[in-house]
């Protein structure tokens, strides 16, 4: 196997490369000829697997560091010869947020501090497009919503009709949300004070395939993993909370266009969603995964979590425009797909695809 970075070439740098977002934009990049390197710790089960197919289908692209953000030799030796940064390590959960609170700020904001002082050191620093996260707006308390059906919806009829817009004030909720809001705003000052072309995407529920979600992230495969395994889902809340759900193959393009189209979306920050067309709730989801099994799911239902939102759509038009991005892939087509692959990375069979059919 030939190492890229001894040919000399400058790979792109995807830190939580080996993640389920990593993975999928590595292999797009890969796909297109451009050398990747993978920054990952390798502790979140499954990634192990996400890296092999990686090096498997790309053998003379993808080299990799099995290194923390949190080591800052290893990480500055990495960026020091990346010709872009996709920094998408993290410290994910908000529930693990609230039980160590030091280490979700050493990886989230301490990382990305250290990663944005490598690339300040260099000459000429390369382009850096950072995951965030809508967290960063808080709870949106603020807000009123009416329960329709099984859905929240609010009453703000701009909101309803495009979902939370740029605009809104930040509103850092748990220590998540002011590990990745801190972090944000960093990424973005790194840009109009150092100069170094910064974007952020801030992120609303990414699913789709090499996703092995647990119930604290990851949601939609979570639900299908259990369902598929025919285990208990939990769910916290009522189950009428709305989030837009997006395909990881559009997240994968989003990322592309915005490294693309750093010059012209440099210092900015944009929400990445599925968009008011794909806001769901938890209960219609579970719905569609149970067309998709074939068999009634066994639900349990706790109390709300912390920080936890009601509703969270993202207005999605100013990235769509500044980003050039198609039409996202519509959600009930989009979970059938991962429940195939889910099904057939486990070895396990799916109703037939008359019975699961769903409409797009």
């Amino acid at each position: 196997m030939t190492d890229p970075r001894s040919t000399g070439r400058r790979p792109v740098l995807i830190t939580g490369g080996a993640g389920f977002i990593g993975a999928n934009l590595a292999d797009a990049l890969a796909a297109e000829g451009r050398d990747v390197l993978v920054y990952d710790a390798l502790l979140r089960p499954g990634v192990e697997a996400n890296l092999a197919w990686l090096k498997e289908r790309h053998p003379e692209r993808i080299s990799s560091v099995a290194a923390d953000v949190r080591d800052s030799a290893s990480l500055a030796a990495a960026a020091a010869e990346a010709s872009a940064v996709v920094h998408l390590a993290a410290q994910v959960a908000v529930t693990t947020s609230l039980v160590d609170p030091v280490a979700d700020f050493a990886v989230n904001l301490g990382g990305t501090l250290a990663l944005l002082e490598a690339l300040r050191r260099r000459a000429d620093p390369p382009p850096l497009v950072f995951a965030s996260t809508n967290k960063v707006y808080g709870d949106l308390a603020d807000l009123d919503f009416r329960c329709e059906g099984d859905a929240y919806a609010p009453t703000d009829p701009g909101i309803l009709a495009h979902g939370v817009g740029e605009d809104r004030p930040l509103d850092f909720h748990t220590p998540y949300g002011c590990s990745k809001g801190g972090a944000d705003q960093y990424v973005l000052d790194y840009a109009r004070s150092f100069r170094v072309p910064t974007c952020v995407l801030r992120m609303s529920c990414i699913y789709g395939p090499r996703q092995m979600g647990t119930e604290d992230q990851g949601w939609v495969a979570h639900f299908l993993i259990r369902a598929l395994e025919g285990r208990p889902i939990t769910i916290y809340g009522d189950g009428c909370q709305v989030r837009d759900v997006l395909d990881v193959g559009d997240a994968v393009a989003a990322y592309r266009a915005a490294l693309a189209r750093i010059e012209a979306v440099k210092g900015r920050a944009y929400n990445l969603g599925g968009g008011p067309r794909n806001a769901v709730s938890l209960r219609q989801v579970l719905g569609v995964i149970e067309d998709t099994v074939g068999r009634p799911l066994d639900l349990a239902f706790e109390d709300w979590r912390a920080g936890d939102q009601r509703y969270y759509v993202s207005d999605t038009r100013r990235i769509a425009a500044d980003l050039g991005l198609d039409a996202p892939l519509p959600w009930r087509r989009g979970i059938v797909r991962l429940a195939e692959w889910l099904a057939e990375s486990r070895g396990l069979t799916l109703p037939g695809p008359a019975a699961r059919a769903v409409p797009a």
